[in-house]
């Protein structure tokens, strides 16, 4: 343990001289033969520089001298020479006659010798005694005690060694900052990785496989978020200039959800270069979405070689996408030999991806028992498809209960395909609040199917909103039912005008919804408009719609063109119109 070693000449007010360098040769000269001459303030300067060069035998004597001539800061260096050669008690003996005559210096060493024999309230006394006196490292040492305590007022002592410019300090307080300002938009809340890209898992949806620190959850869109996460900023900047390698990480991750990419990438190269593989990490993610997967690649195999298990994941997935499986496998088994579970989920993914379905069902069991949701969910789905259903409901439960939206859909499909309609919807509610659009369009269908429409519509819009197609013709229709019978046009008025339901008529037709691909044809041929109503009956026709080929041959047969008329028809009445 290091202790401050107390230049008495700056120490003291009204002393002569200083010492700019211990290394000074010229310096230690005159002090030496002024401390020869009987002068103690060199006596006690000459220690200190002597000290701090490491030559205990030579400092003692003319620490000793000084000491006895009254020198407090020659006392606490005294204890600090006698600490490092292990005389503990007497260090502190020093320490405390040098503190009681106000060194705030002895008065640091002295709490903190205290704590090291676990007596507390002595520790506090004394450093408190340091602290209040200015000295950064009694106010830093202070709040490493009280915040040990889960004491309040921790925090006032890290911001007061902070502004004095203690590194350590800074980045504490700023990390103290970031904290409070995510709990207060979720208390409880743990942070919130962003993810690489993974392979599709068997329940169809894209799973994110390679996360990547720190990406936290900032809190900013909290009350009061936004001004402790640039307070956290300004802090974990001061720390990073002076060489704080993970303030320079969290900082590069605070500027990177503002949007500043560019010095968002600065920060992490700093601390990449200094050996936080996190950095690293992240850094390759800025890279990638940057464009530069080469360069990405690089430090996620930096940051991968320093045991970063996201960087694993990383390289796992870039190498999946370009069908080199047998290297991602060995980069997914990296990062599980790194203790990162999202290894033993991606190994799933690959397997399954292979139809390797036993050897996937081994690494989503094995990722599920280390308490990872989606490869619960995962492994749930596959015995479902193997007809387990009972061996699948636990562990839809276990996802859903851990927060798995896609695990709360499917207990939701499970629970229907018992008809146990009250509970599916329970499930579908839950995962419909957490945005998911396929839960959302069953919560508003079944609003529909017991009247509530004002519930259904909220619900509708949400799952079309999510880009569901049968969602947005639902919606479509509920809005087309309140919709008064048109008239003629007013004076003036531009005939034609498309209404919000037909919109979401058109956006369903858009994405091959073949009923609304009918209905914009009909509400088209109501407006004139007849060569997009043809358009739209033509698409709902080619892909398999009997109405749309029965409209369309009305249309053609009006405009003349009776024989392919005849064909569409023909269709139609084959397909049962």
């Amino acid at each position: 343990m290091q202790r401050h070693v107390e230049d008495g000449v700056r120490a003291e007010s009204g002393a002569a001289g200083s010492a700019e360098s211990a290394a000074d040769a010229e310096t230690e000269e005159r002090h030496r033969r002024a401390a020869d001459a009987g002068d103690t303030a060199s006596m006690s300067v000459l220690g200190a520089m002597l000290l701090r060069r490491g030559d205990l035998d030579a400092a003692e004597p003319y620490l000793r001298a000084a000491t006895a001539a009254g020198e407090r800061a020659a006392a606490n260096n005294l204890g600090v020479l006698l600490h490092q050669r292990g005389y503990v008690d007497e260090a502190a003996g020093w320490w405390r006659v040098a503190a009681v005559a106000g060194s705030a210096a002895a008065a640091h060493a002295l709490g903190r010798h205290y704590r090291e024999l676990g007596d507390e309230p002595a520790a506090e006394y004394w450093l408190r005694q340091s602290a209040e006196q200015g000295h950064a490292l009694g106010a830093y040492a202070l709040a490493d005690l009280l915040e040990h305590r889960s004491d309040v007022g921790a925090e006032r002592w890290l911001r007061a060694a902070a502004e004095q410019g203690h590194r350590e300090a800074a980045y504490r307080l700023a990390r103290a900052l970031e904290v409070r300002a995510r709990e207060t938009a979720h208390p409880g809340a743990d942070a919130v990785y962003r993810s690489g890209t993974g392979p599709p898992t068997s329940g169809g949806r894209r799973r994110p496989g390679a996360d990547a620190g720190p990406r936290e959850d900032t809190g900013e869109g909290a009350p009061g978020g936004p001004s402790l996460i640039s307070e956290a900023a300004q802090w974990y900047r001061q720390a990073a200039a002076r060489g704080h390698r993970r303030a320079a990480l969290y900082l590069g991750a605070i500027l990177e959800k503002r949007g500043e990419l560019k010095e968002a990438g600065r920060w992490y190269l700093t601390s990449a270069k200094d050996g936080e593989a996190r950095a690293a990490c992240a850094l390759g993610f800025l890279l990638r979405d940057a464009g530069d997967e080469e360069s990405a690649a690089v430090w996620w195999l930096r940051a991968a070689q320093e045991g970063d298990g996201n960087a694993a994941n990383a390289l796992g997935a870039l190498h999946a996408a370009r069908g080199e499986q047998q290297t991602a496998e060995r980069w997914y088994r990296a990062a599980m030999d790194a203790g990162d579970v999202n290894g033993a989920y991606n190994l799933g993914l690959l397997c399954a991806a292979q139809d390797r379905t036993v050897q996937a069902e081994q690494w989503y069991r094995r990722a599920a028992y280390a308490g990872h949701r989606e490869a619960a969910n995962a492994l749930a789905v596959l015995l479902l498809q193997a007809d387990d259903p009972t061996g699948a409901e636990p562990w839809f439960s276990k996802a859903a209960e851990a927060g798995s939206v896609d695990a709360a859909f499917n207990l939701g499909i499970l629970y229907a395909g018992r008809d146990d309609d009250g509970t599916a919807l329970r499930w579908y509610e839950r995962a419909a609040a957490a945005g998911h659009t396929e839960a959302a369009l069953q919560v508003g269908i079944a609003c529909l199917r017991d009247g509530d429409e004002r519930s259904a519509e909220r619900h509708l819009r949400c799952a079309a909103g999510g880009g569901s197609a049968e969602a947005a013709f639902r919606l479509a229709t509920v809005l087309d039912s309140r919709r008064p019978p048109p008239g003629p046009p007013a004076l003036g008025e531009p005939h034609g005008v498309k209404t919000e339901c037909e919109q979401w008529y058109e956006r369903a037709a858009e994405q091959g919804h073949r009923r609304a691909q009918v209905r914009v044809g009909m509400l088209a041929a109501g407006r004139g408009d007849i060569a997009d109503a043809a358009r739209w009956y033509r698409e709902a026709a080619e892909a398999g719609s009997r109405n749309g080929a029965f409209n369309l041959g009305l249309l053609l047969a009006r405009e003349g063109g009776e024989r392919e008329a005849a064909l569409w028809w023909t269709r139609a009445a084959q397909a049962g119109h």
